[in-house]
């Protein structure tokens, strides 16, 4: 613009006014640029808009003058700054605007055209410009906040795993612990063998640790079943247990084998059960159901530990994330059951069960 001032051939007085008219149009084009001009405006946009056009004809209605892409600017505003319907219709006036004005003051159509179509392409290019570098800015923002996220689900991944793994063998550990204390002074063969368990246990919850922390980590059902037997044995817990599953995807397996997990380690924790039933069979529309039932949950009865944990509410999310459900109620006469129910195959996107954690789900 200021090229085509000094093109023009604009001397004294007449120059330096239309100056100082480039110099505060770009000024508030500056603020109408700016990150979210709309909303932090507010209602003085259409006070800096109403400056700008000022300044804009100005040089038009005292001297008579115009160049090439005067108007621009303002019309670049008007795009950023309005609702899309009246700044668009704003945006073709002032280019009618400077194809009329000229054209009335005796230019030719062919130079009257020009002013038209500049001012049009540099409003354009202003609201391009300045839209391509908020959507870059919201883009880099977009891109901060998935990694905060990604970064939060893996913490949450982490401390859910260790939950389901450590609970369970750390329970398990401390029965056999204490049998194997009883078992010393009066059948010294029976401990070693205990010993022999608890030693398997403990290689078993290292390599689980490790397997979280690599973000991988496969687990059978069929296994933890004959695991959940052998602590509940310990722990002078009758135990029945039913088995037919059948063939199932491995996510599923995995999670069912969660779910036993979990449900031994609070009943060990939460009740004084003397019975418990583990039954796991499979319908016709080929859905596995677990069920776990015991007695002695006495609502009173806690585990003294400071951090009770939310084993439920993690149960709930792996369930949903493969398409399953968990329900589970306590009876007036002390009864425990458990059901978690799920496709023989994955049906449901992993990415629910963050979703149904972070909402609030089940607690323990």
């Amino acid at each position: 613009m200021t090229l085509n001032l000094l093109r023009n051939g604009l001397r004294g007085e007449v120059l330096y006014f239309s100056l100082a008219g480039v110099a505060v149009t770009s000024a508030v084009q500056f603020v109408h640029s700016t990150p979210k001009a709309r909303l932090r405006l507010g209602g003085l946009k259409y006070l800096t808009l109403g400056f700008q056009a000022v300044f804009t004809y100005l040089p038009i209605v005292v001297h008579g003058q115009w160049w090439g892409s005067m108007a621009g600017f303002l019309a670049g505003s008007l795009l950023l700054l309005l609702r899309p319907r009246p700044a668009w219709a704003l945006y073709g006036a002032v280019g009618v605007s400077m194809f009329v004005i000229p054209l009335l003051g005796g230019n030719a159509w062919q130079k009257s055209f020009y002013y038209c179509q500049s001012s049009l392409l540099c409003g354009i290019v202003v609201y391009g410009l300045s839209h391509l570098s908020r959507v870059i800015r919201e883009l880099h923002d977009t891109r901060d906040e998935l990694a905060r996220t990604a970064v939060s689900q893996e913490r949450l991944r982490f401390a859910r795993d260790l939950h389901d793994l450590l609970g369970y063998s750390l329970s398990s550990i401390t029965l056999k612990s204490e049998l194997i204390r009883r078992l010393i002074p009066t059948q010294p063969q029976q401990a070693v063998e205990e010993v022999a368990e608890v030693l398997t246990i403990s290689r078993q919850s290292l390599a689980d640790v490790r397997t979280v922390a690599s973000g991988y980590r496969d687990m059978s059902l069929e296994q933890e079943i004959a695991s959940a037997r052998s602590v509940l044995t310990a722990a002078e817990v009758d135990v029945r247990t039913e088995f037919r599953l059948g063939v199932v995807s491995r996510q599923v397996d995995t999670v069912l084998a969660t779910v036993l997990r979990e449900a031994i380690t609070n009943l060990l924790r939460h009740s004084r059960a003397s019975r418990c039933s583990i039954i796991v069979s499979r319908d016709h529309s080929a859905r596995v159901r677990l069920t776990v039932l015991n007695d002695g949950a006495c609502p009173t009865h806690r585990d003294a530990s400071p951090d009770s944990g939310s084993g439920l509410g993690n149960l709930a999310a792996r369930l949903q994330a493969v398409g399953g459900r968990l329900t589970f109620v306590r009876t007036d006469n002390g009864m425990f059951r458990l059901v978690a129910e799920a496709p023989a195959e994955q049906t449901a996107e992993p990415a629910t069960a963050a979703k149904e954690l972070a909402t609030g789900g089940l607690g323990a």
